[in-house]
């Protein structure tokens, strides 16, 4: 164990997660690459929680972030703010939410928690319907609406939350269904599920499952559960904190491959965005962002140095096509890593989209999850210089990839080969 590590312990919660059994001490980046405390280069696949977006010491911000610095680095929501506003114009005119409203947080947890405030002040409820498998924060409000027992800490909540089928395609009681049908069955389970409220405020989900694992229904559920819940007057919470930003590929927001019935009324976003930063925040119709009724500000929301530094992020990823790249070369990682997955028989799948691949492990010849065949691909991915993330809904099982959206083809095939050795060295 080394001196940090040991510091760490002293000084920490014991509930405050370190990967691996020889923790890491990160110490610089560039482009798609880290560099440890030993000297160590790593092919960094998983971006601090999909959160390097576009590259590890981007020019770009890092000169908007020292430049805004040198001027002024904190000023709060009670002055007016330059940076804020041009981001919040950006941000507004790419969300697809007619008459937009902007509020800025400091994470995606927050941007969730404040997303739950607006709706159920909105609709005078605290009914709040949630999909099985979700996450959504550590706050006391976001873990009350997580439907993934790995990261629920309390069933203590100020929310009344039920739990939709859908999120997850692959298991569950409409698995075998086909996809057409699979949509029926959870439209029919939502209807019924809403027989037994007293009028829901608001669905919050995640267009593709982060934490559960990179899991995904069959595009257009949530356009058939918004046609169901606007005959209610019900809200749809798109939490977007990781599949915004055209991390998916196919669509700038994960929201898109449900576009038939419209945008979400409430839209969060939060990590990729600042590039490392600490931005988070909320979108939303005038109507339903100014139903708060008490003043309200943010003291670190929207820092003039995190906005100068979305700014200059946001502008590469859309000069630089980033949302392109995601698509063709996440197309040929997923590829890659398909043909790793026939060739195991841990894998029971390999799904995703875009730059957001999870791989499923189970035990061999069953369909059991194996979160220790999991632990164990981690560590040695990370002795051969990769580095990935872990999640999944009953067991920790799923290897979860998501690199930088510039990631270039020679990498996405190298990170592919490491992790075959790695497969084939853990089992």
């Amino acid at each position: 164990m080394t001196g940090l590590h040991e510091r760490h312990l002293a000084v920490s919660p014991d509930w405050l997660a370190l990967y691996y059994r020889q923790p890491l001490e990160l110490t610089h980046g560039e482009g798609r690459h880290v560099w440890d405390a030993d000297g160590n280069r790593y092919l960094d696949f998983f971006g601090g929680i999909l959160t390097t977006m576009t590259a590890h010491a981007l020019p770009e911000v890092t000169k908007a972030v020292t430049e805004q610095a040198g001027r002024i680095i904190h000023s709060s929501t009670l002055y007016l703010n330059r940076p804020m506003v041009e981001l919040a114009e950006r941000i507004a005119a790419l969300s697809g939410i007619p008459d937009p409203r902007v509020f800025f947080t400091t994470s995606g947890t927050e941007a969730n928690d404040t997303a739950l405030l607006l709706a159920t002040a909105h609709r005078g409820s605290n009914q709040i319907l949630a999909m099985r498998n979700s996450y959504h924060g550590r706050s006391f409000s976001a873990v009350s609406v997580t439907g993934n027992r790995s990261w629920s800490t309390t069933s203590l909540s100020p929310l009344q939350t039920m739990y939709v089928h859908g999120g997850v395609r692959g298991r569950g009681p409409y698995a075998e269904l086909s996809d057409e049908r699979f949509i029926k069955a959870c439209v029919a389970d939502l209807e019924d599920l809403l027989g037994h409220t007293r009028g829901a405020a608001a669905l919050i989900a995640e267009p593709i499952q982060g934490v559960g694992g990179f899991t995904a229904p069959p595009d257009g559920l949530y356009a058939a559960f918004r046609e169901v819940l606007d005959r209610h007057g019900i809200l749809w919470i798109s939490d977007e904190v990781q599949t915004g930003w055209g991390r998916t590929g196919d669509h700038f927001w994960g929201w898109q491959a449900h576009a038939s019935s419209g945008p979400p009324d409430i839209l969060t976003f939060a990590k990729g965005i600042g590039n490392g930063m600490s931005i988070g925040g909320v979108v939303a119709r005038a109507e339903v962002m100014n139903a708060l009724d008490a003043n309200s500000i943010s003291t670190f929301g929207g820092s003039p140095i995190t906005m100068a530094a979305g700014l200059a992020n946001l502008s590469y990823l859309l000069e630089h096509d980033l949302q392109g790249n995601a698509r063709r070369v996440g197309g040929l990682l997923i590829e890659r890593l398909r043909a790793v997955g026939a060739a195991s028989d841990a894998v029971r799948e390999v799904r995703g989209r875009g730059l957001m691949i999870g791989i499923e492990l189970v035990k061999p010849g069953t369909d059991e999850a194996d979160p220790e065949a999991a632990a164990a691909v981690l560590e040695a991915a990370r002795e051969g210089g990769l580095l990935i993330g872990k999640g999944g809904g009953h067991s920790t099982s799923v290897l979860r990839i998501a690199p930088p959206l510039s990631l270039t083809v020679e990498e996405a095939e190298e990170g592919a080969a490491i992790l075959g050795e790695a497969l084939r060295a853990a089992g």
